[in-house]
């Protein structure tokens, strides 16, 4: 039998990966400590790994496919081929960022201030190239941890990742500079992409965690209206494309869905009820395939 070997990130992305996966179809099961999880598909076969080192096992072909942000792919130089973006974090869909961050009192405003100074970062690699493109000469240190910490006392300035930024602030630091935002992305080897059940086998799977991932923030909407009403109830949809209006068995009126924002959703309703919709009923979606 075929086997397709894909590595998921162990570490912060671990649990909305495997919630993900589970909208798109795929029960993973395995104890949080286990290197090797099981899927409830006999033709693939998962690891879990850091995301740090994930494109590396990919680029060498121990591994067919894998996940990881762009970041990692790019401190590790990479010559991988990527399927898709997948645009999910630890805990929301925005990228993450690699940024310059030194305390609130610190004179460094710029990336020409580092010039002779030390920093620590997880992503040396990736600092060393943009400070190398900018043309500034500095100490890169790596850091195993804990990276907001070591600033002023140890180091002059930091380079990590973040989301939100809330947990810089809460250590007191500003952000200089943003040296790159990153996505998570789903890849494989070359030679993977080269071979014929392989890449139809990532496309596939690629497809189905496109369609989770659409759908993690939308709702399909149903109700019945009348005849009367249905101009008006239209105007307040929004929809992919228009919404699916049948006729009922009851003359003069309508059943009427479509798929919508959960965001806009507590706005709509009282105003569909307003308008003259009755029976609406709101569902939770685990695909959306554009």
């Amino acid at each position: 039998m075929n086997k397709l070997i894909i590595g998921l990130p162990k570490g912060s992305l671990q649990e909305s990966t495997y919630s993900l996966f589970a909208k798109a179809g795929f029960n993973i099961s395995g104890s949080s400590r286990s290197y090797f999880p099981s899927i409830d598909d006999d033709e693939v076969e998962l690891r879990l790994l850091r995301s740090q080192e994930m494109s590396r096992y990919v680029e060498l072909g121990m591994l067919d496919a894998g996940i990881s942000g762009l970041d990692w792919i790019a401190a590790n130089d990479s010559d991988v081929q990527i399927i898709c973006d997948m645009v999910y974090s630890k805990v929301s869909k925005r990228p993450v960022r690699w940024v310059l961050a030194v305390p609130q009192d610190s004179p460094i405003q710029s990336v020409k201030d580092l010039e002779g100074k030390r920093i620590a970062t997880e992503g040396v690699a990736l600092v060393e190239r943009w400070l190398a493109k900018n043309g500034v000469k500095a100490e890169v240190e790596f850091s195993w941890g804990a990276t907001e910490v070591k600033v002023p006392e140890f180091v002059d300035a930091i380079v990590d990742i973040t989301e939100t930024g809330s947990s810089l602030r809460a250590h007191n630091l500003r952000i200089v500079e943003t040296l790159m935002e990153s996505y998570t992305q789903f890849f494989c080897s070359k030679e993977a992409w080269a071979d014929d059940w392989k890449r139809a086998k990532l496309e596939k799977i690629s497809l189905l965690l496109k369609a989770a991932l659409n759908a993690a923030d939308k709702v399909l909407l149903k109700m019945n209206v009348s005849k009367n009403d249905l101009p008006q109830v239209k105007e307040l949809l929004p929809s992919l494309h228009a919404p699916t209006v049948s006729s009922l068995s009851d003359d003069g009126w309508y059943a009427v869905e479509t798929v919508v924002n959960e965001s806009v959703v507590r706005e709509i309703i009282p105003e569909l009820k307003a308008a003259g919709a009755e029976g609406i009923i709101e569902i939770g979606l685990n695909k959306v395939v554009a």
